[in-house]
């Protein structure tokens, strides 16, 4: 097995994944615009969505915006009444791009585009005392990962679901002598959770166009519940 056969399933996944024009002409702005071509992929994009269907998200949080490709997947994942997705980019320029690409896409009246550092944007949704949200997405430095997800705590509700990303590293995760900041921050975060009694979570590996990784899946428990966990 090897990166071309994975992208190959990947191209033969995509009936299921519906990704339409409009994501697609999405990572065309971000291409001319010259952003990093690290989105999400098309089947990530897709469980992202059916996440936020699954759980019944009305209000999410992203951080890492990019060219808000995974932005648009998650907007299209929430449902109820006033939907409402906020999104943290640092790079103003990057989220000129997004901005674009979601009016675009019809959506730039359940998405806000937030720009500036994550921790200091983060540190303003809390003292605002803003609604909790139900999902969040953690895409951003990986360095930080373990900081965003302190913050993303105090964010949301019992019962929220929290994906971060990228965490395997080509395996690198596996490496407790790595002196890769990205895998060190990979490595805290995952630790951070498993000694959590409020949060249940697994790690899956993936394989596909974006290579090999895999992201982590965070519940947000609440007292009663991890209380009744099997093992806690």
């Amino acid at each position: 097995m090897d990166p071309t056969t994975w992208a190959a399933v990947d191209d033969y996944l995509a009936p299921l994944t519906h990704e339409d024009k409009i994501l697609r002409a999405a990572n065309a702005r971000a291409q001319e615009a010259g952003l990093p071509p690290i989105q999400v992929s098309a089947t990530q994009g897709r469980m992202l969505q059916l996440l936020g269907q699954i759980h019944g998200a009305r209000r999410a949080l992203e951080i890492g915006t990019l060219a808000g490709y995974s932005t648009i997947w998650l907007a299209r994942g929430l449902s109820g009444p006033q939907p409402h997705l906020t999104t943290l980019e640092r790079d103003p320029h990057h989220a000129e791009v997004a901005r674009g690409n979601i009016a675009m896409a019809g959506l730039d009246h359940v998405v806000e585009v937030r720009v500036g550092a994550a921790a200091a944007t983060l540190a303003e949704l809390e003292a605002s005392g803003t609604e909790p949200f139900d999902l969040v997405f953690i895409d951003a430095d990986k360095p930080s990962n373990t900081r965003y997800l302190e913050a993303a705590l105090r964010l949301v509700r019992p019962g929220a679901v929290i994906v971060v990303d990228n965490v395997v590293r080509q395996g690198a995760l596996a490496d407790a002598e790595s002196t890769d900041e990205r895998v060190r921050g990979s490595r805290e975060v995952v630790e951070r959770v498993a000694t959590d009694p409020r949060l249940s979570a697994t790690v899956l590996q993936t394989v596909g166009s974006k290579g090999y990784d895999g992201f982590m899946l965070v519940r947000v428990n609440s007292d009663e519940t991890s209380a009744a966990l099997p093992g806690r």
